[in-house]
């Protein structure tokens, strides 16, 4: 068994963020997003993390960044003000069946509550082609509001 280990990352840690963010938006949409924008992700993940925007954990194997989870605040009447939502969860496919992405939730579910979130969302690919990452959210409790839709603007 590995020696996992989660922790807050900081504005330093922009390049791992972004590198770990830019291998999840490869593995999700080839087509789109190729290794080659990955100066981009870790420019981004500095500004963002900088500007106290999103906050992320990363999971570690030793040196060795092998996850990552960020999170940032929205707000809506529904939600009776402030709630987090999941922006992005990566796990090294090596680490995917040793509960890192599990840690990983935790730690954020610890955020939410110490910033007073009522509750977390995430969303998830298009189903049934991503049903391996509903059934992960469902196994740690999270329960299905519906699709998640996007407008480019």
């Amino acid at each position: 068994m590995k020696n996992i280990k989660i922790r807050p990352a900081n504005p330093s840690d922009a390049p791992l963020v972004g590198q770990l963010v830019g291998q999840l938006l490869y593995e999700i949409v080839p087509d789109h997003y190729g290794p080659e924008m990955v100066a981009k992700w870790k420019a981004m993940a500095a500004n963002l993390l900088e500007q106290g925007t999103i906050w992320a954990y990363l999971a570690h194997d030793g040196d060795e960044a092998v996850g990552v989870i960020t999170l940032h605040e929205c707000h809506a009447i529904y939600a009776g003000g402030a709630f987090g939502e999941i922006s992005e969860l990566y796990v090294a496919p090596d680490y995917r069946s040793l509960k890192v992405g599990e840690q990983l939730i935790k730690a954020a579910t610890s955020f939410a509550r110490d910033r007073g979130w009522r509750f977390l969302e995430v969303g998830t690919g298009e189903q049934p082609k991503w049903h391996r990452s509903l059934a992960f959210y469902k196994r740690q409790g999270f329960v299905e509001i519906g699709p998640r839709l996007e407008l480019k603007t």
